[in-house]
């Protein structure tokens, strides 16, 4: 993603379309108007500033540099704490789901977990898990809302992904037959071969179970198998 495409996702996040902002400190106008109308405060920030201060994070400097986010600049804190504009479909004590500004598609929405993760594998399993959990209830409402029966959940994790604000997120993207919203779906995928793949099995293998023992106490068919 480019970086003029990565500013413009940015400012989608900030300034809403029906949130036209004034000149003359109409942000903190907007913020006050929309918690008005029902965007309440959360620990997001008190929990992540907490964190920082105490040199906590997971992931080392680079995690705890992406935490200090959450104190002030994440725009997904500023949204929580109520500080920012945000279209909210639900909220409950661990994530909160709104509407992303520049959908891809109408319905478009976020699954936001409240308190500051810079990446999907520095948050919890837990909150993971919590996020996860409300995909049905929420895809099957957006779903209805939206006359669609299919729906993309998206996960952009790092840079080179895609991720443009480093606060764990997922996208529900509800899809129409026919709507061409990616340009891949279109594309010829080559079969896997064997020959080609076995090394990267091995490797991926390797990095889940480290000990020779732990990797022979784990075998391949302990796995879930699909239904």
């Amino acid at each position: 993603m480019s970086p003029p495409r990565r500013l413009a996702v940015l400012r989608s996040h900030l300034q809403p379309p029906a949130a036209s902002a004034p000149a003359g400190g109409g942000n903190r106008d907007v913020a006050r108007g929309e918690q008005a109308a029902g965007i309440s405060t959360s620990p997001c920030a008190s929990a992540a500033a907490a964190a920082v201060g105490k040199g906590g994070g997971r992931g080392g400097a680079e995690a705890g540099g992406r935490e200090a986010e959450g104190k002030g600049t994440c725009v997904f804190c500023r949204i929580i704490r109520g500080e920012a504009p945000a279209f909210k479909v639900y909220e409950d004590d661990v994530c909160l789901c709104i509407l992303d500004s520049h959908p891809l598609a109408p319905g478009h929405s976020l699954i936001i977990p409240k308190c500051h993760f810079p990446s999907l594998e520095a948050t919890p399993p837990p909150v993971v898990a919590a996020m996860c959990s409300k995909v049905p209830f929420l895809s099957n409402a957006i779903m209805k809302a939206t006359q669609c029966d299919s729906f993309n959940m998206v996960v952009n994790n790092g840079a080179a992904a895609g991720q443009v604000i480093f606060h764990t997120h997922f996208h529900i993207i509800p899809r129409r037959s026919g709507d061409k919203l990616w340009p891949t779906e279109s594309l010829r995928r080559r079969s896997i071969e064997p020959n080609e793949t076995s090394g990267l099995v091995s490797c991926i293998k390797e990095q889940l179970y480290p000990s020779p023992e732990g990797f022979k106490t784990k075998p391949t068919s302990s796995l879930p198998k699909e239904r």
